[in-house]
């Protein structure tokens, strides 16, 4: 096997066309070019679910503390404090046992009763109507109002949150994120959020994290800066949506070219949680993470030189039929459980996997409840253009 891309061997994160349907592609670097560099942007790949897997797990040998994502390793940006998901022990370790308070199991079992609610109030003016769609009408929606509760966002923010969120991700067709050269999101616009919870303190985690003190990575007692407190508010007002939105865009379209087993969930409620869990695994909403390579690593008999940047395919890896066999790209809702990695693994597995759960998990029960049957309207349906997450700005469906 050769390191170097053969012409019909080609992953370019910012191709358009590839993005619609990697899949192909994925595969055929899985089995003839497990390690994969990118001479265009000087990167390398991996796309086997035990390297992958593998890398992930190590944080030593592939850094996140120079960014997660292509653009900001090679901007050679700083990281700033707070950004757990581009930070290494022992500061991330610190940083993500504060945020954790947000999503222990209490505070997360707790919201169902209101994401019921909501899902509620999006679906119910629809039954009748003979049309849905599943990003504008709940997946853009839900997830911003559940975020919005654990901060404790007035709504009149939340919306802003998130368009603020999708602005940075998105990219010009076929170009790298913008975000990169002009810096990361400060947080600047939760400053007076902050400011207002500091004096009228409720029963939210802002409130929670303006009053926690710790230890730091320099032995001080401290509490958070406001830098650092503006950073988590950021990042998961961020991630909250991402996530959510992309898996409810694709259960739209993945159970629509399913009938038969989106039958079977209409029959069986019970296989609902499994249901979500391969639509997790088929259509990754993050497909790929980055990150600066420590030393000398060596992969198929090739050497990956230190200084180097991996880009791990994590689509890729939850389509490898020696981890799903016997074929990873077919969708299977009775497939035997086994770890997909579309929420990470190890030190920077995902805080909000639980939530993200949840909230599929409802969407699903709460539109199989009024629509059995649907057809996705692909001519209509549009793609969000970002080089970091995989998903759709519009899934419109006929219902019935």
């Amino acid at each position: 096997m050769t390191v170097s891309a053969s012409e019909d061997i080609h992953f370019d994160p910012y191709d358009v066309e590839l993005v619609v349907d990697p899949y192909p592609m994925y595969k055929r670097m899985r089995e003839e070019m497990p390690l994969y560099y990118n001479e265009q942007y000087d990167f390398y790949a991996l796309s086997r679910y035990a390297d992958v897997d593998g890398a992930l797990m190590d944080h030593r040998t592939f850094c996140s503390a120079r960014g997660n994502m292509l653009e900001f390793i090679k901007a050679d940006m700083e990281i700033p404090p707070g950004l757990i998901v581009m930070e290494d022990p022992p500061l991330h370790d610190i940083h993500r046992k504060l945020l954790s308070r947000m999503f222990t199991p209490r505070k997360i079992s707790e919201l169902e009763h209101k994401i019921r609610q909501f899902c509620a109030r999006c679906l119910d003016p629809l039954v009748g109507t003979g049309q849905f769609d599943f990003v504008t009408d709940l997946g853009a929606q839900m997830p911003m109002r559940v975020i919005g509760m654990l901060l404790g966002l007035p709504e009149e923010s939340q919306e802003a949150a998130r368009d603020r969120a999708n602005a940075v991700l998105n990219t010009e067709a076929g170009q790298p994120m913008a975000a990169a050269s002009a810096g990361f999101d400060d947080g600047q616009m939760f400053a007076d959020y902050i400011d207002w919870r500091a004096q009228h303190p409720s029963d939210d985690i802002v409130t929670e994290l303006l009053a926690v003190e710790f230890e730091d990575d320099m032995g001080n007692i401290r509490r958070l800066t406001r830098a650092e407190l503006q950073m988590y508010v950021t990042l998961v007002s961020a991630a909250g949506n991402e996530t959510s939105t992309r898996l409810i865009g694709w259960t739209g379209k993945v159970l629509a070219e399913h009938p038969d087993q989106r039958r079977e969930l209409v029959a069986d409620r019970s296989l609902v949680p499994s249901a979500i869990e391969e639509l997790l695994r088929l259509e990754a909403p993050a497909p790929h993470t980055s990150r600066y390579v420590t030393r000398d690593v060596t992969y198929y008999g090739h050497t990956v030189p230190e200084g180097s940047i991996m880009t791990l395919l994590l689509g890729a890896a939850n389509r490898d039929h020696r981890q799903f066999p016997p074929d990873g790209d077919v969708f299977d809702i009775h497939r035997r459980a086994r770890s997909h990695l579309s929420f990470g693994v190890g030190a920077h597995y995902c805080l909000g996997a639980a939530l993200a759960r949840l909230e599929g998990r409802i969407a699903l029960e709460e539109i199989l409840d009024r629509f059995p049957e649907w057809h996705v309207d692909m001519s209509q349906a549009r793609m969000s253009t970002t080089s970091t997450v995989r998903g759709w700005e519009t899934m419109p469906a006929y219902v019935s």
